[in-house]
């Protein structure tokens, strides 16, 4: 039978796909178990799959001829996965050698877990909240969209949204199961449907982790840590993120709140135009300011290498800066408060996922900032950008 299988939607990601997917490998073989492995290409339009194709023959690639969202394309596979366990993953994550076999030993021992999510970083180390995340209900509803779980966030009462009053290093019972790492029970879903795609782009994990619950099972974070890049499309200041946000939240309230008066309907929608407009009033004034420091900041970047290859990586960094080759972390000084931005390129090839998702996290500060060398594809892949061969 097989264990775990493993569903990732792609849409013109290759270098991140193809870095997931090296991960991904990585920790089959490392732990193995009966494994199969899902691309659903959601018509990317360039050569995503005869890229991937040929250097990952064990994934089945699953080719869509339009664009039809991540719910349905996550769910184009799902209805072929025949694993005991199913895993939504991003494109753009990495996983360690031992998170599958960690999850896969969590929900074993745990038969009224009907999903596991993990603790996310980004590119740079910094913990990502939406890792674990309490249902919005009207109260966290309210609480969110008028600032109380900003104001008050690790309160048991108004931060219920984001759940900052739990340890991001402990193992807990949470309620929303990121759709960038869902594990989740074969038996769950297929009591609770899989993903609803009537939402657009968020929401739908929200959606199927409140019916995991209604379903009987329970939901779990567990601290084990995975990279999670975010792309500028979900730029939480942006107005294209606070429209769809919004507007799954309010699917999700019409669809599991009903009950609930049009006069709080039209409250929350008012809101959406509210945060809207106070979303736009800082990109306008902050713009300008913005661009200016970011541009300061790359003159003064310094680059260190850690790889076999520091004189290959060095010719594929944009610019071409002087860059340091370093043969461990130990060897940088101690980051500063307004000192030089530094970006610190690691290796795939000399480190285990593992260890680099250890030194990203370990490594976590303001003036660093992390990008992972790909040498089977001779490229560097990192938070902001793909940097390849000139």
């Amino acid at each position: 039978m097989v264990k775990i299988s493993i569903v990732i939607v792609n849409y013109r990601v290759k270098y991140f796909l193809e870095q997931a997917l090296r991960s991904v490998r990585a920790a089959l073989t490392a732990h193995p178990m009966e494994a199969e492995i899902f691309v659903v290409d959601n018509h990317s339009q360039d050569d995503s799959l005869d890229y991937l194709a040929p250097r990952f023959p064990e994934v089945r690639f699953i080719a869509n001829t339009e664009n039809v969202g991540f719910a349905r394309a996550n769910n184009q596979a799902m209805e072929l996965a025949t694993g005991q366990y199913v895993l939504l993953l991003n494109p753009d994550t990495v996983v360690a050698e031992d998170t599958l076999h960690e999850v896969c030993q969590f929900m074993d021992s745990h038969p009224d877990a009907g999903g596991v999510g993990v603790k996310m970083l980004d590119g740079n180390g910094r913990f990502l909240p939406e890792s674990k995340r309490g249902f919005p209900t009207p109260w966290v509803s309210f609480c969110k969209i008028f600032g109380l779980s900003a104001l008050f966030p690790h309160s048991r009462l108004f931060g219920r949204y984001h759940l900052k009053y739990l340890s991001p290093d402990e193992c807990h019972q949470i309620d929303i199961l990121s759709g960038a790492f869902m594990f989740m029970r074969r038996a769950t879903l297929d009591k609770s449907g899989l993903l609803d795609e009537s939402f657009f782009m968020y929401g739908e994990d929200i959606d199927l982790s409140y019916r995991l619950v209604l379903a009987g099972y329970h939901n779990y974070y567990l601290p084990t840590p995975i990279i999670h890049y975010k792309g500028e499309s979900t730029k939480k200041g942006s107005l294209r993120y606070v429209r769809i946000f919004y507007e799954a939240m309010l699917i999700f309230f019409e669809k599991h709140y009903p009950h609930y008066s049009k006069g709080y309907y039209l409250a929350v929608k008012f809101s959406i135009f509210f945060r809207a407009m106070l979303a736009a009033a800082h990109r306008i004034v902050l713009r300008p300011f913005r661009r200016q420091g970011e541009g300061d900041k790359r003159e003064r970047g310094e680059w260190y290498i850690l790889s076999r290859e520091s004189d290959r990586v060095a010719g594929l960094i944009p610019g071409t800066p002087r860059a340091t080759a370093i043969e461990s972390m130990q060897q940088l000084p101690a980051p500063r408060k307004g000192s030089p931005l530094r970006y610190i390129v690691l290796d795939s090839g000399l480190l285990t996922y593992r260890q680099i998702i250890d030194i990203v996290q370990q490594g976590c500060h303001d003036r660093n900032r992390f990008l992972i060398y790909n040498p089977q594809a001779q490229v560097i892949v990192s938070p902001k950008e793909i940097h390849t061969r000139p």
